[in-house]
């Protein structure tokens, strides 16, 4: 891997693991869309070198929501000291995120091989962003639909939506299925707004992308890791700076807009990726 392809590569996982565009899709397709033939995604070297990108995105989002997050562990503390829940709303929410993360914690262990032989062809990586693409439509479709004039504020939400919007979250496991594009519908139609949906699927992602990161540090010592260290931690930093960037534009972009332009981005590249990978174009 060349330095200007790790750039690249950060870069694309600190901006398109925030924005509903799918982090792991993109890192399908970009590589065949340019043709890296020298770079082998099985490779436990590449792997290392993504782990420190994650490292990276889930300390940007630790930096951005770090008042939030330390309310959240203090209330939390307190509960289990306690030995009750509270009204404490920074409580609730942490108990919300607790039972949201369980879905995908006990979906990826039982479907990380079946998901991993998935990563090899553009093909379903193309279909899986077109089907996002349609998702954030259908989305926003029933939103609409539900003509509610008030909406749910986070700590209002149950933990049985808690759970439904973790479930949603799981199926970014798929390459080309976007994190934060199917728990922010499962939040808009657990009657969340969009800036609140979107804040907690951010909560949502963070222990997840830094739980996930964890599992895999086995790839950081494994033989010829080394030779990408620098590489990696290089890009770990440039893609910290590129989350936190973006879920700083991403905070302030859905407060008055919605997910279509994302919508419409995924299945035009999706089909695309889709046609040039049949007709033998990608690689």
């Amino acid at each position: 891997m060349t330095d200007l392809q790790a750039l690249i590569l950060a870069l694309l996982q600190g901006v398109s693991e925030l924005f509903p565009v799918s982090s792991l899709g993109h890192t399908i397709l970009v590589p065949a869309l340019l043709h890296w033939t020298n770079i082998d995604r099985a490779n436990p070297t590449f792997l290392a070198f993504i782990v420190v990108l994650h490292l990276g995105t889930a300390l940007a989002l630790i930096v951005y929501y770090r008042a939030r997050w330390s309310a959240i562990v203090r209330a939390m503390v307190a509960s289990v000291i306690r030995g009750r829940l509270s009204d404490d709303r920074d409580e609730r929410i942490g108990w919300l995120l607790v039972v949201g993360t369980i879905p995908v914690g006990v979906l990826g262990v039982l479907f990380e091989d079946p998901v991993r032989a998935l990563f090899g062809s553009p093909a379903p990586a193309a279909l899986f962003l077109a089907l996002n693409g349609l998702v954030m439509f259908a989305g926003e479709g029933l939103k609409r639909r539900q003509r509610r004039e008030r909406s749910h504020s986070i700590e209002q939400l149950s933990f049985f939506q808690s759970v439904l919007i973790g479930f949603a979250q799981s199926f970014a496991l798929l390459p080309g299925i976007s994190r934060s594009g199917a728990s922010m519908v499962a939040g808009l139609l657990c009657d969340l707004n969009h800036e609140d949906a979107a804040e907690f699927s951010f909560l949502l992602a963070t222990p997840v992308i830094f739980a996930a990161a964890l599992l895999e540090m086995r790839y950081l010592v494994a033989p010829g890791a080394h030779v990408v260290l620098l590489q990696a931690i290089l890009g770990g930093l440039v893609a910290a700076v590129a989350a936190y960037l973006s879920v700083a534009f991403l905070m302030r972009y859905f407060k008055s807009n919605d997910l279509r332009p994302f919508g419409w981005y995924c299945l035009i590249v999706g089909v695309c990726c889709f046609i040039l990978s049949k007709r033998g174009l990608l690689s």
